[in-house]
């Protein structure tokens, strides 16, 4: 469990928009160690954070994260990743999906976007604030938006003062190349 470049700029994208955050409904998927989602809970949001249901080590690092930070009100549940189960039918709709480098492994797009795709039927505005590292350029993520009926649009990082090699006192993200990305159902602009 570590806290990677991409969350640090996802926590600071969240930090910038502090003010649009209190009351908002928000899931974290793959929070591991759940920096994106203390955030957004520290400003106001309604978070409950998730990791595999089949790693159940991961979910107890969510829960001590709460934990330190001082969030009982912060639940934590198992979701995997293209699997429907009762936690992820019983969701309520999300206003915002965070997701910081879950783009990690091309295998599993497919399994994020169609989870994603879920959430996004009970709430067709939903946005996924999403990072992710720059690590290869033989994939594309921008063709498996087009197929879910998804659009993304770029955040430039120097938007929100996330361009640097540290953020927030933190040497990360470093030298890494991250992007960000906002996530949204394609007939959202109708």
């Amino acid at each position: 469990m570590y806290v990677w470049p991409c969350a640090v700029v996802l926590a600071q994208y969240l930090w910038s928009h502090r003010r649009s955050l209190p009351g908002k409904a928000v899931l974290e998927i793959g929070a591991g160690v759940s920096l994106p989602g203390i955030m957004a809970a520290k400003c106001g949001a309604e978070v409950i954070l998730s990791d595999s249901s089949e790693l159940p080590y991961c979910l107890e690092v969510c829960r001590k994260s709460c934990e330190m930070n001082n969030l009982p009100q912060v639940r934590v549940i198992g979701l995997t990743w293209g699997h429907v189960s009762q936690d992820l039918l019983a969701l309520p709709p999300q206003d915002i999906i965070l997701a910081s480098d879950v783009f990690f492994e091309p295998e599993d797009f497919e399994d994020i976007l169609t989870t994603v795709y879920f959430l996004m039927q009970k709430n067709p505005k939903v946005q996924l604030w999403s990072t992710y590292q720059v690590r290869s350029a033989d994939w594309s993520l921008e063709a498996l938006l087009y197929k879910w009926d998804m659009k993304c649009v770029h955040i430039p990082l120097e938007s929100f003062d996330a361009d640097k090699e540290d953020i927030a006192e933190s040497t990360l993200p470093g030298r890494h190349t991250v992007e960000m990305l906002v996530i949204s159902f394609a007939k959202d602009s109708l």
